[in-house]
């Protein structure tokens, strides 16, 4: 599991912020209904974010998050994966994700994040969209420069896995490179045992060589699922990723 229960995301609220924030049920085109939380500025907003959470969906961490874009004026839309084998019910931490895991599949969270694209889209009324995910989400959020018909402006991907099989039939963003329409911003930790620095630079390889836009970035000591307030030995690594996150959506410049 990437977060405990009881963890935030590393950025705080911005005070005197006026949002508008609900849960969502959406469809996918084969009929399938999807937790969601959507998190809107109080202005008109041009720039979206599709918020892929890890491997146990719809969870407060996410939906803080999208509160936290929607701060910095990016309507923000976070989404849940287990619809299909659970329903679109909100779920708190006590939740089996490890038994539906399994059973989703690449066709379904495509078709999932189509329908979150087009609310988003429909909605806010976004023209330039993006998507950040964590972890299991890290990895979708990479695979989604691989769908055309999304036309994504960009993805990014915290430490989720380049290389390999997966939990269930997604294929490893590094072998989906060359098919790459979007660019991409991959952030990783230097201490995550379970994405070893030779799969970093497999995957970057990968980039290179499909002349896919990108920057890749890793955090010397950090490790998985770092970008947490909770752990505060890492909040420079933390800070710098939420740069580089700002920065590649338009919002400022990233940290050196």
């Amino acid at each position: 599991m990437c977060f405990d229960p009881d963890s935030e995301p590393p950025i705080m609220p911005l005070a005197g912020a006026a949002i508008e924030h609900r849960q969502v049920v959406l469809e996918a085109a084969d009929g399938n209904q999807l937790a969601s939380f959507e998190a809107l500025p109080d202005r008109p907003a041009s720039v979206g974010m599709l918020v892929l959470p890890d491997v146990r969906g719809l969870f407060s961490y996410y939906e803080e998050l999208a509160l936290r874009f929607a701060e910095a004026g990016v309507a923000a839309l976070a989404i849940d994966y287990y619809g299909r084998t659970a329903g679109p019910s909100r779920r708190d931490a006590s939740f089996d994700f490890a038994a539906h895991v399994p059973r989703s599949t690449w066709a379904g969270l495509q078709a999932d994040v189509q329908a979150a694209a087009a609310h988003l889209r429909a909605s806010a009324g976004v023209t330039t969209l993006y998507a950040v995910g964590f972890c299991y989400g890290g990895r979708l959020s990479l695979l989604l420069a691989s769908l055309p018909d999304l036309t994504l402006d960009g993805v990014i991907g915290f430490y989720g896995w380049p290389v390999g099989t997966f939990r269930n039939d997604m294929p490893a963003p590094a072998e989906m490179a060359g098919s790459f329409g979007s660019r991409v911003l991959a952030l990783f930790g230097g201490a995550d045992t379970g994405i070893p620095a030779d799969d970093v630079a497999a995957f970057e390889q990968a980039l290179v060589r499909a002349r896919v836009p990108h920057r890749v970035v890793t955090y010397p000591g950090a490790p998985h699922s770092f970008f947490d307030r909770k752990q505060a030995e890492y909040a420079d690594a933390s800070a710098r990723a939420w740069a580089e996150v700002r920065a590649f959506i338009g919002l400022e410049t990233a940290a050196g």
